[in-house]
């Protein structure tokens, strides 16, 4: 059975009952940072409650990992957007330890797309065009080794400013401890 309909009914009393009220904010982010982060859903309210935010402080970009796969993917542009046109003067990339994309195995995730009924051609057609699953579906060893990987890509992106800084944390999935890996992109290279 689908989630949909129980999801509608709570919204519809969410909405009656004005609760959307304590979220009100601006489309800015008040603290003007921008946070690439992990889907991970323990981190969904752990992180910014760790990290002393409340709604309307930052924007939230989430992926697999908190992996830039791409210099012009769609997490990319949304770090360009923020730092352009929504007043971004900081951006924090934030891994955590235990990520499943320590765990990842492209051939696998392969297998598991044509047992779900994907064609092999198709996979061969874009391996042809050069797509590599193998680059696509790339996770890393440790989670330092995956911040550093977003923070290099993002500082070395050739329309992203010298004068924004990225820093790079790695979170504790349960305590939200937060190590630092890298504050101020310019003491690195």
């Amino acid at each position: 059975m689908s989630i949909v309909p129980s999801l509608l009914e709570f919204n519809k009393n969410f909405v009656e009952e004005k609760r959307y009220e304590d979220y009100l904010t601006g489309k800015y982010p008040d603290k003007k940072v921008a946070v690439l982060t992990c889907m991970d859903t323990r981190l969904s309210e752990l992180l910014p409650k760790a990290m002393g935010f409340k709604n309307g402080d930052a924007k939230f970009i989430k992926n697999a990992g908190a992996i830039l796969t791409q210099p012009f993917g769609s997490a990319m542009r949304s770090i360009l957007v923020a730092v352009y046109e929504l007043e971004t003067r900081e951006v924090i990339v934030i891994g955590h330890y235990g990520c499943g994309m320590t765990e990842i195995d492209p051939k696998g995730m392969v297998s598991k797309f044509t047992e779900h009924g994907i064609d092999p051609l198709v996979i061969e057609t874009l391996e042809n065009s050069g797509i590599r699953m193998d680059r696509f579906l790339r996770g890393f060893d440790c989670a330092e080794e995956g911040v550093m990987h977003s923070v290099k890509m993002i500082r070395r992106h050739p329309l992203f400013p010298q004068a924004i800084p990225v820093h790079g944390f790695v979170m504790d999935p349960e305590t939200g401890a937060i190590d630092v890996i890298v504050e101020d992109y310019r003491d690195e290279t």
